[in-house]
């Protein structure tokens, strides 16, 4: 049975960072897939599909739904390890939705909690814009993204709040601070 958690934040709330530092933290039982990395690297081997997922990245919007669970169950089928976190998923009702159907289908993924990094709008500005990473970056892509991750945000925490899955963590400490926060949480609910 693999034991899913997933951690949700704004463009720049340092929740790739803090799963990646857990995952090294804990080699031995945790693996962490960024939905965008996922994607970078369908986008990275120059397939059809990766100039399908390139063409909305570059504009801040969201890749097909269908596209993005179908490379997320395999990464979680073929995860080496009992723990997996996964950054930056679900960023709409839609996705939740169909994640959720897909694991209700699935008899051999448990999803333990979702972890929501909180941090302020100009927080979020200020680091995603002072990265340098390229087109993503721009003031007008971030706001965008910012508006893509806002508006459903409402429902998502209602659903797993339902569910008593939602965890919210402050984003605004020290990495440090937030990473013990959140490893602790996993360690609790997965029990390892």
């Amino acid at each position: 049975m693999k034991k899913l958690f997933l951690i949700i934040g704004a463009p720049g709330s340092g929740k790739t960072t803090d799963a990646q530092l857990i995952a090294e933290r804990n080699p031995d039982k945790v693996v962490h897939y960024s939905t965008g990395d996922l994607l970078r690297a369908e986008v990275a081997s120059g397939s059809e599909l990766g100039q399908t997922i390139k063409s909305y990245i570059d504009n801040g919007n969201l890749v097909p739904l269908e596209i993005v669970i179908d490379t997320i169950k395999k990464a979680i089928e073929e995860a080496d390890r009992e723990v997996v976190l996964i950054d930056g998923f679900p960023r709409s009702v839609e996705q939740m939705e169909a994640l959720d159907q897909m694991l209700k289908n699935s008899g051999d993924i448990q999803l333990l909690g979702v972890i929501e990094v909180v941090v302020s709008d100009e927080t979020a500005k200020e680091r995603v814009l002072g990265r340098g990473r390229g087109a993503d970056d721009r003031e007008e892509v971030f706001y965008n993204r910012m508006k893509v991750f806002k508006e459903p945000l409402p429902a998502i925490e209602q659903f797993y709040t339902a569910q008593n899955k939602l965890i919210k963590v402050d984003g605004e400490r020290t990495i440090e601070e937030i990473v013990a926060d959140i490893e602790k949480i996993i360690k609790e609910k997965a029990q390892i």
